[in-house]
């Protein structure tokens, strides 16, 4: 398989529900949807260790201000212009900014954790498995489900196999 393939469709099912209604998104539509949400959670983590080095930032400097005269000068970077304040006025303003920064972390931690479970359960109802995630595990359960589908089990979609 070359490296640069999406995804594969392993036992298709091309049979039509019973009275014309659709069986639903195809393969590809499947993929390209699980591909999406893996996408927007990789973003997600790549958002929140952004923040987390800019909170290891805030904390940096707010140490070495706590350490200086309050009245000494001290220059802030505001929408890229460089302000001169005091470290009075500045220590407070960081502070905060370091605790809505936490928040926001907080915030996306709870969204990854959200999109991590509709993942799990898109995978679960498409029969999705990723490539070189137990492959021997994985014909068992084929075998297995086409044993259940001649027994009249319900078990409907297509297994997908996703790189």
């Amino acid at each position: 398989m070359a490296a640069n393939s999406s995804s594969t469709v392993s036992k298709s099912s091309s049979g039509s529900s019973a009275g014309g209604k659709p069986s639903g998104p195809s393969a590809e539509q499947v993929v390209a949807t699980f591909q999406k949400m893996r996408q927007e959670q990789r973003s997600m983590a790549s958002k929140s260790a952004d923040f987390e080095m800019d909170i290891n930032e805030h904390s940096l400097v707010i140490e070495t201000l706590k350490e200086v005269d309050p009245s000494r000068k001290c220059f802030r970077l505001v929408g890229g212009v460089l302000v001169e304040r005091t470290v009075k006025e500045v220590l407070p303003a960081l502070e905060s900014n370091k605790e809505q920064i936490s928040k926001l972390i907080e915030s996306i931690n709870k969204q990854m954790q959200t999109k991590g479970r509709d993942l799990t359960e898109y995978r679960e109802r498409y029969n999705i498995r990723l490539v070189g995630e137990g492959e021997a595990e994985a014909q068992g359960q084929s075998a297995a489900s086409s044993s259940d589908n001649k027994d009249g089990g319900s078990k409907s979609g297509a297994g997908v196999l996703v790189s």
